[in-house]
């Protein structure tokens, strides 16, 4: 599908992004940058890695598709970096988690239409991290988001449909919205729960700490997100703040409904929350 793809950053999703690419034939060549020397040492010794460059300037050039898989505050900086080191007519995307602010600046970088820049956010990973959690059918059978702007060309053959074909080769459902909408979206599917389970834990944290010997597989399945990266998580809370802050309200209102039917013993109403949830659940 392509001749070079360049990775940036092979944590968790950038070294399952270079298996699933090496396992299914998707380029010639695979190249990759990390910002750790000891990452990059690292990717040497790697099947999927075909070469790792020093520089992100050096890792682009030449490359059909770049996918940029760093935290989201590293992905500004990093198109404005590589911006003048990109051939004409690459693909440029990223696995970022908020895509408004993202993608409205990358317009901006990348103004001359030399390269094009189309957001996609695979909606794959776990609480875990590293290349050494990386797998090369994690993105199989999972959501992918595409977030093009208004202007980006969007007709058969060409970029949204040729970085769709991109995704769904490795199995992924795609789906393409705004980037303002994609945004709401996760603040509400994605990133409440991961506020929720945090929450819960920083909770329980002020408890009898022998308490948790007591739980069982409820409380480890309501809570498994809350191990994620907190200064990852940090970045995204903040770039996408505002939607968040409409999500934990619409969450509170919610909770309000069930504390008042217990506080009213509205046995009618307790029911039916835990009816309309189990029937949410159910259908996941």
């Amino acid at each position: 599908m392509f001749r070079q793809i360049t990775i940036l950053g092979p944590g968790l999703l950038g070294a399952s992004l270079a298996m699933a690419i090496k396992k299914r034939i998707l380029a010639t060549q695979i190249v990759i940058w990390a910002r750790n020397p000891e990452s990059r040492e690292k990717c040497r010794n790697q099947e999927w890695c075909d070469a790792v460059s020093e520089s992100p300037e050096e890792a682009v050039a030449g490359s059909d598709l770049i996918l940029i898989c760093t935290p989201v505050h590293t992905i500004l900086p990093l198109l404005q970096q590589i911006q003048p080191a990109l051939k004409e007519g690459s693909l440029v995307s990223d696995v970022g988690s908020t895509k408004a602010l993202i993608c409205h600046e990358a317009q901006r970088i990348f103004k001359d239409r030399s390269a094009i820049f189309l957001g996609s956010h695979p909606m794959a990973g776990s609480e875990q991290t590293g290349m050494e959690n990386a797998h090369p059918d994690l993105f199989k059978s999972a959501a992918c988001i595409l977030t093009p702007l208004p202007n980006t060309p969007n007709t058969p053959n060409t970029i949204t449909q040729r970085l769709s074909t991109f995704w769904e080769s490795l199995e992924m459902h795609v789906t393409t919205v705004s980037p303002e909408t994609h945004d709401a979206i996760v603040a509400q599917i994605s990133h409440l729960p991961h506020i929720l389970a945090s929450v819960l834990c920083n909770y329980l944290s002020s408890k009898d700490k022998d308490w948790q010997t007591l739980g069982g597989g409820g409380l480890r399945d309501t809570t498994r997100i809350a191990a994620g990266d907190p200064e990852l998580w940090k970045q995204i809370l903040e770039q996408n703040r505002d939607e968040i802050l409409q999500a934990i309200s619409g969450f509170e209102q919610q909770l309000g409904v069930l504390k008042t039917a217990l506080i009213e013993t509205d046995s009618e109403e307790i029911f039916s929350q835990l009816k309309q949830g189990k029937t949410y659940r159910d259908q996941l």
